[in-house]
Order: C-alpha cells, then structure tokens, then sequence
C-alpha cells in the first residue's frame, strides 16, 4: 500500500495560505487488498525527507500522533499558535496498512502568507519617520511580522499599464517566493518570462469586500546580479471599460446598474527572498517602481482590446531595459476589501483548436470556423506594415458565407461592438497577438483588414489558432458509449461545462460573464464527475458571504457584478446555493472546512426567508422553472418550498456539526413545519379521477394539474410520506409517458435523477432524441457543438450550460457510479441492463482514487471490469434476468463476494463480474 497522493481542502495551490489551520488529505493505492489501520500527520518548518515515522522534529507545528482509523480526509490540523507569517511548511502522512506496516507519503510543502493580517498598510504607514504618530501606530510595529510589507501602486489612472522593478543580488537566493494582486487583472513576468501559467489573475470578486492574491514560486528564475520583477494591469470588472470607445459593455444596457470598483488599476507584490544562512529579505512595490502606459489602450472584459504594436517596449520585462523614460509609481489607496488568497484553482489556457475551414467572404474580411465552440483565447499571427489596422470579431454563429452573426436583435452589440482592434509595427516579420486580459465564447472568427495570401496590398495572416480557457480543476472523468449520438451529446455537454468554469462558476462566457448561482448546486453533480470542484465551490461560498445583504437577503448572483431586481434579485434557488453547497462539498469531498464560516450567513439567510413564508410555509416569489418555454416562471411553490426545506435541513446539519446542539433541533423543526405545509397544500390524496396520488402546482390557483416535475421535486428532496412514494412514481412516469422535456434548468436535474433511480434510461434517450424541441440531439442536428441557453433552434448564447444536467445522467445512469457515502467512501455501480447500451467504459477519479468501470452485455451474459479505490466499498447491482450465476474475479484468481440482496459488496481491488 502506498500513498498516491495528498492535499489540503479548499486550496488548489498552496503558496500564500492565510489560515491558521488546515484540513488535509490523501489517497491509497494498492495491488492487493489493502486497509489502512492508522496515520499520522506530521507539519514542520524543516523538510522532512529524512524523518523516520517515529521521530518528531524540533521544529515540529503540528503532530497528530498514531490515531487509529481508516479516515484519510478532513483531518484537522490545527497549531496552538497557528502558522507562521511568510514561512515554508512541509508536512507527511504516515500510513499504516491492517498488517501494521507503515508507508510514507511525498514531503508536501505550503508557503504562508499573514495569516492574521487581511488588509495593507497605507503608504504613510510604510515610512519609517513617523514620530507625530509613533503611539497611535505602536501596536502595528510591535507586530510587524505579521503584517503586509506592500503597498498598492499604479499611474493614477484607469487605462491599461506596465510596472517594473529592477534589483541586485549579491547571491541567488535558495528559496523566493512573491506574494501579488492587481485589479482588474495582471500578469506577473521576472526576468523575460511568465512567472506562472496563469491567465486573468486575480479571480473575480466583490473588491469592496475580498481581494485575492496569488503566490508564485520564482526560486528558478531568479539569480545572482540584476534581476527584474514586472507586471501588466489590465481593467477587468475591477474598472470595466469600453463605452469611451463605443464598445459593448453591460452599463449601455438598460439602467447603469453595473457596479465600477475602482478608478485606479492598481498592484502590490511581495518578494520574499530566504538564503542558507537563515537570512530573510522582502521586496516590495512602493514608489520606487517604475511605470508607463501599456500598448494594450483597451483592455475590456467582454473581449474587445485595442493594441498597439508601436507602442510596445520591447524587452520591458527584462534586466539591462532603459527606463530613463518611465514614473516612479503613485503610492495608491487601494479597493477596500480584505485581502484572501487565491485558493481556487487558476484560470489557465488548455486545448488547442485549429480552423477547420476558411472563408474570404469579401475582399479584406476573411473568416475562420474552429469547429468547437468554445470559450477561448485567440492567438494571430499577421505580417504588415506599420500603422495597419487589424479587427478581429467573434462569434458561436455565423451567415452563410461565414461572417459573425448575432441572431438575437437584443444583443446586436455582440456583432457590432464586441471587437479587438491591433495596429501593427511594421517589423517585416509575424506580429503576434494575443488578448492580455479579455476572453470570450467563439467558434467563428471574423479578421478585418487582412488577406491569406501576399499582393492584395493587405496584412497577410500568417496564423490563427484558439486556446480554451478554463479552470485549472482537475479533469477527473472520462466515458464513451456504444451510442454515437450520446458519444457526441457527451462532448458538447464537457464543453459546455468546461467553458463555464473560472474563478467562480458562470451560465455563459460571452453575453453575461455573471456568477448566476443556481448553476453551481444545479450542476455540482454533473461536474464533480468531470472536474474536481472542492476548491471552486468554497470559494463561491465566500463570494456568497461578501454578497449577503444586511437583511439576510443573498442575492441569485455573487460577485454581484451587475444588480438585478425582483425575483432576478430574490430567489432561494439561486440565493439558496449558500446553505446548499455546504452539504454538496460533503457528499463529494467529505470536507466540512467552510462550515464555520457559512453557517452564520446561513442562519441569516434563513431568517430572511421566513418573512417571505406564504399559507404558514410556502415559498412563492421565485423564479420557478427558469428556461421551460424560454424564461417562465411556473412551479415557485413546488420549487422554491423544496429548495427552502433543503436549506433548513442543510442549516440543521451545519449546526449539529459545529455542536449546537439546540440549533439543529431548532432548525429541524422548522423544516418539519414547511414539509407539513408543503403536503397539506400541494399534495392530491383525494381525486377520484386519477389513478395516482400527485403533487399538485398552485401556478393557477384553484386548478390542479400534475407535472413531472411537481412529482420530482418532490420524490428527489424527500419529501413524499413513504406510503405515498410508489403512487408519486407512478404519477410521475404518467407524466413523462410522451418522453417529452417539460421543464426548465431546475426541473430538468430532478427528472433526471428521477429516471436514474427508476432505472429508466430509455425515457431520457427519448427525450434527449426528439425531432423538435425541448430536444438534446435537435442541437446537434443543427451543428451546434455545445448547449444553447433555451430550447431554440437560434439563441442569443451558444455556450450556455443551464442544461448540462444530464452530463449526472451520462454517468450516473448509463456508466452507472453514483457515490453513496461522503466523499465516495461507499458507492454504487449500476450499469442500465437490458437497455439499448451494450457496450459502455469510463473512469471517476473520486476523492479516494480512480473507479472505473466497463460493461458489455450480450443475450447470455454480463461483463463487469471494475476498479475499486482502496479506502473504499462498491455494490454492484446484479441483473435481475441474470443474477443465477456470479463469477468474481480478482487480480486472476476466483473470489467470493458477499452478496446484500441485489447487490454485490466489493474491497478494493480490480475485478471482472460475469452474470450469467
């Protein structure tokens, strides 16, 4: 048995930690059958490469001794004085297997930031002759260890620019660590290169409240002699730009509703230098820097940049630059949020994707289909002369001839005004271009003021290629079907999600941007079998908690980047998300590290919706069904009540974790209360018309009716008397008996979790398949590569994931893994039988390891390859026609496996399954 791997929950990296304690984890890996007995977790300030399992360094922050248990996730590490400011940590598990025999992770290592400090000083304060105030400001300098060193810095301005600072060395340092934030955006170079992969750093926030910082580990780059440290500052949503040069941003909408920031770009950045010698300096950003305008004058977030190839300072990023000609930098007061760190995965560039054709519709104008929808980063290549004007336009649809085109009139903006503009140097060789600080969802490129080939008196592209941009998580899923029509549905739902996933989780990368927040537990159990998510979603938690109103309110969106209003404000399907996701990040992580933090917020929450209680606990003012017949706003009792009865009970169990013991019971009885109304107003026991007990809607009050969704909802929140369960599945599968979609975003998850319990995957390919819409496969029929944001042939936005629902479907009901403990600790694999699948294979890597799984069924027989993580138990279901002969296998040899009524119970290990 070996250690696989280890982590921390809620971080992606670890280089800026700002807590004072951490939760860990790890996963086990073995050929045999293997269970951990024991562990230990050893943190300390020294590296522990030669610390034999049962010695404890002097320097040791954290020791959890021999503890007896097979848990490997959300374990505690908590110092009695917590962590130390700006210091390297290194800290292993020790493992021991049922034999007692002990295995050593890899030496993991975590670099702190000020883990009690949350805000920078003002200049003044960095002044070392203060005398008029030395006692005012005595309790800063007496710990000063644990403070920022930096100071925020710019031009003054709000445009685009570049910063620098150039050092000396008298020696390399053996470890150097910068600590850095630059609003709206920045990209941190040292030395002529990119200090990271990162792209769009830091993530987006509400800045009146939380500003991220990001870590880099610079120790390679740097070395005795000069060296530089550099930045560029973009706008973002920090200081959104555009309408000065008359292009697309959300203020020419509507009323002026979108919310600026800042009026300055600002930086800071910390250099932490540590020597051999125990010796520590800082570099850090003060007037001392350098500064000028940027050749990128435009830098807007829907996409449209302006650059100008002419004003670039070639070689700026690196030693030896003359900077005679650039301004010391302004000292600036900064955006007032608390500095956090970045502990969401980075938002990096991922697939490449080539033309799959070109156009050259008019003379000048050429057009390229990528064909992949996408969110994207384009990078051209162009060869002119100095002072041509190139134009590049984006697109998800184009004309006929392959020009963008906007098929909403509402949002011609997106064809007319969302543009880069380039002018070129004039160089005689490629120019290449690539925007610094905008992205979009394209799959048709339009270039203006260009030719493919030389003597059109024309720029000649020499390239042109795009990058997804996403999300750093971990890609964790992987499957494929017998069905090519599900293969491709499979794909355009990946990209549909994949498209959607940044610093925080969005609906569309091009028309909004907005952290709409119903998505994120709409879609948490499609994408945790795609992603890994912990990071994500506890860092939306925050955003949450930085957006809850004074009355309790959260709103449907945060950051809320742009204020909405009525249900579009108010609506605990979205706002909900709060008490929601807590539960989600433990039954997909086994992670409770963001409870203390959420659970105030939620009881807040709950007591806000409490005044909105109808009929003694009915909620009725939401949004309903969003997306069923475009936008309609049908079954908010059905809906919003369900939503609000998960919260109560999510509430409950947040306070029974933190051993408030009285709240939970409180909370518990509230939810009991709502579920009484819930069933005494909506449930139909009483039609002697109908052969089935069903929920009703109160959408026409006084009239009755009986929607698949109504008896989903429902069925998957629990909330059906049990005597009553069988008539409402009856009702329900009555409901879907057209193999019809009648839903929105919202309902569209329960009818597929639904039809998953009830072993239905023919009702969905049926629904998935239908000629018009609501249908899946009428999408891809009309060579769409990712879902639209309704069910229309044409919408305004082609890179919408609302119905990225069934991508839970695709692997929980046809690969069939569905987790049923935390974290995974147990789950189920139930493969369709008896459907139209025969040949299916994929693999989750869960939290504990890689399942996988692969199944063929012929008419005499059922093959099952299956992988269990160590640390965890599989039950298979066993085919009802096939259930008379079982052959296990395991590693080569016959097993005997126990058998739990229709299922099989299985250790870890790799075993092939015949039903016969």
């Amino acid at each position: 048995m070996k250690v696989a791997s280890c982590g921390i929950h809620g971080f992606h990296e670890t280089i800026g930690l700002d807590v004072d304690a951490i939760r860990v984890y790890w996963a086990l890996e073995s050929h045999e059958y293997a269970r951990q007995s024991a562990y230990r977790v050893l943190i300390s300030t020294s590296d522990l490469a030669h610390t034999d399992q049962a010695s404890s360094p002097a320097d040791t922050a954290w020791d959890s001794g021999k503890v007896s248990t097979d848990e490997q996730r959300n374990i505690l590490c908590k110092p009695a004085k917590g962590f130390h400011s700006t210091c390297s940590y290194y800290w292993r598990v020790t493992v021991w297997d049922e034999k007692d025999v002990a295995t050593n992770s890899e030496v993991q290592s975590f670099f702190t930031a000020y883990p009690r400090s949350q805000l920078l000083p003002p200049y003044s304060m960095n002044q070392k002759y203060m005398p008029h105030s030395s006692l005012i400001f005595r309790t800063w300098f007496e710990d000063i260890e644990n403070k920022w060193k930096a100071v925020w810095i710019g031009d003054g301005g709000d445009k685009p620019l570049y910063l620098r600072k150039s050092f000396d060395l008298a020696r390399k340092p053996s470890k150097a660590i910068a600590l850095a934030s630059g609003l709206g955006h920045f990209d941190l170079h040292v030395n002529g290169q990119r200090a990271s992969d990162h792209v769009i750093d830091p993530g987006w926030s509400n800045y009146h409240r939380t500003v991220q910082y990001v870590g880099y580990d610079l120790t390679t780059h740097l070395d005795a002699g000069q060296n530089v440290l550099a930045t560029h500052l973009g706008n973002g949503f920090y200081a959104g730009s555009g309408t000065e040069e008359d292009r697309f941003f959300w203020p020419m909408y509507e009323d002026n509703t979108y919310v600026r920031y800042g009026n300055e770009l600002c930086f800071f950045a910390e250099l932490h230098l540590f020597y051999e010698d125990g010796t520590h300096d800082i570099i850090h950003s003060d007037p001392s820097w350098k500064v000028r305008k940027s050749a990128t004058t435009l830098a807007n977030i829907y996409a449209s940049e302006t650059h100008d190839k002419r004003l670039y300072p070639s070689g700026w990023t690196s030693p030896g630059f003359d900077e005679t000609e650039w301004v010391a930098a302004k000292p600036l007061t900064g955006p007032r949020g608390l500095l956090r760190y970045q502990s969401q995965p980075p938002v990096i560039l991922h697939d490449k994707l080539e033309p799959q054709s070109i156009t050259v519709p008019r003379p000048g104008v050429v057009c390229f289909d990528l064909g992949q929808n996408a969110s994207i980063m384009l990078h051209l290549s162009v060869e002119g002369p100095a002072g041509a004007e190139v134009i590049v336009r984006y697109s998800e649809t184009a004309n006929e001839d392959g020009t963008v085109l906007m098929p909403d009139q509402l949002f011609k903006d997106f064809e007319t005004k969302v543009y880069s503009k380039i002018f070129l140097a004039g160089t005689g060789t490629p120019e290449d271009w690539r925007p610094d600080f905008s992205f979009t969802a394209a799959r048709y490129i339009q270039i203006e003021g260009v030719s493919m080939e030389e003597g059109q008196g024309l720029p000649v592209v020499r390239s042109l290629y795009a990058r997804h941009i996403s999300s750093a998580s971990q890609r964790v899923g992987s499957m494929k079907t017998d069905k090519e029509d599900v293969n491709a549905l499979i794909k355009a739902s990946h990209w549909s999600l994949s498209s959607n996933i940044f610093s925080y989780h969005t609906d569309c990368p091009q028309i909004e941007k907005f952290g709409w927040l119903e998505v994120t537990h709409l879609l948490a159990p499609a994408s945790q079998y795609a992603f890994g998510m912990e990071a994500l979603y506890t860092k939306i938690i925050y955003d949450m908690i930085d957006a809850q109103e004074p009355s309790g309110l959260v709103p449907t969106m945060a950051p809320e980047i742009r204020y909405m209003c009525g249900p579009l404000h108010d609506t605990i399907s979205w706002g909900g998300a709060l008490c929601l996701l807590p539960e989600l990040l433990v039954k997909y992580y086994g992670s409770t590290w963001v409870i203390p933090q959420v659970y105030p917020a939620a009881v807040r929450y709950m007591d806000y919706m409490k005044t909105k209680e109808r009929l003694g606990g009915l909620i009725e003012h939401g949004l309903g069904d969003w997306g069923r017949d475009i936008a309609w706003g049908n079954l908010q009792a059905n809906i919003e009540t369900a939503y609000y009865y998960k919260c109560l009970q999510n509430t409950s169990m947040m306070a029974e974790h933190l051993g408030l013991t009285e709240d939970a019971r409180k909370y518990q009885t509230w939810a009991a209360r709502v579920l009484e109304v819930y069933n005494r107003e909506l449930l139909i026991t009483d039609e002697e018309s109908s052969q089935h007990v069903y929920y009703t809607s109160r959408d026409n009050i006084g009239q009755r009716d009986c929607q698949a969704v109504a008896q989903a909802y429902a069925l998957q929140f629990n909330m059906v008397p049990t005597k009553h369960i069988a008539s409402i599945q009856r009702a329900f599968l009555t409901s879907v008996s057209d193999n019809r979609i009648r839903s929105g975003e919202l309902g569209l998850k329960c009818i597929f979790e639904t039809l998953i319990d009830l072993h239905r995957p023919d009702i969905v390919l049926a629904m998935a398949r239908q000629e018009e819409h609501p249908s899946y496969m009428r999408f891809l029929r009309k060579g769409e590569t990712t879902f639209l944001e309704f069910w229309q042939d044409e919408c305004r936005s082609k890179s919408h994931d609302l119905f990225c629902t069934i991508h839970e479907w695709f692997y929980a009901g046809v690969l069939g893994i569905r987790p049923r403990g935390d974290a995974y600790k147990t789950f189920s694999i139930e493969p369709p039988y008896e459907s139209e699948f025969k040949d299916v294979e994929g693999q989750v890597d869960c939290p504990y390891g890689r399942i996988a799984v692969k199944f063929k069924e012929t008419a005499e027989m059922v093959l099952l390859n299956v992988t269990v993580p160590v640390g965890t138990e599989a039950s298979i279901r066993v085919p009802e026609n096939l259930g008379a002969s079982v052959k296990v296998t395991r590693s080569g040899s016959e097993e005997k496996a126990s058998r739990n009524g229709n299922y099989l119970e299985l250790k870890n290990g790799d075993f092939t399954i015949e039903f016969r």
